[in-house]
């Protein structure tokens, strides 16, 4: 560390979050692919589930863009678990249905995610669980609710180039 280089006051928030976000993600995907889903479809079937959704009130839940919700319900629907169909409530609109297969799939996934979930908080001791999910809770409904608008998009490099 130079003179020059700025003293670090504070926990880096961005890396703890961004870390055990990420590790958490990738241990719920190992999790879910033992049944041949991934968090994007079982997101989906859950919420399919819970009343007549169409194709673009799912992705708005599951916070997926279009391409992505039509890749996630393809398979679902390769899988025969989940179908479009027409909506009984607007007969222009088009639904995601689950098949009584995806329903069952959906309880066994919606176990994982919960076990995979307690493993996570059981590391902690118990008030600091109840702690850490409230806290977190108020982060994602009032400062953290909304991302700023970014003035310049993020670069990704092109794949499949070399």
């Amino acid at each position: 560390m130079t003179a020059l280089t700025p003293a670090n006051t504070a926990p880096d928030l961005s890396f703890l979050l961004d870390h055990t976000s990420h590790v958490l993600r990738t241990r719920m995907a190992a999790a879910l692919a033992e049944i041949g889903l991934t968090a994007r479809m079982h997101c989906v079937l859950i919420h399919a589930l819970e009343e007549e959704r169409t194709q673009i009130q799912l992705a708005e839940i599951g916070d997926m863009d279009k391409t992505t919700m039509v890749v996630t319900v393809d398979a679902l629907e390769s899988a025969g678990l989940a179908v479009r169909r027409p909506s009984s409530r607007d007969r222009r609109a088009r639904i995601i249905a689950v098949t009584d297969e995806g329903a069952e799939i959906a309880v066994r996934s919606q176990a994982i995610v919960d076990r995979v979930h307690r493993e996570a908080l059981e590391t902690l001791p118990e008030g600091d669980r109840e702690a850490l999910l409230r806290a977190l809770g108020m982060l994602a409904t009032n400062h953290l609710a909304t991302p700023a608008e970014n003035p310049r998009p993020v670069r990704r490099a092109r794949q499949g180039q070399k």
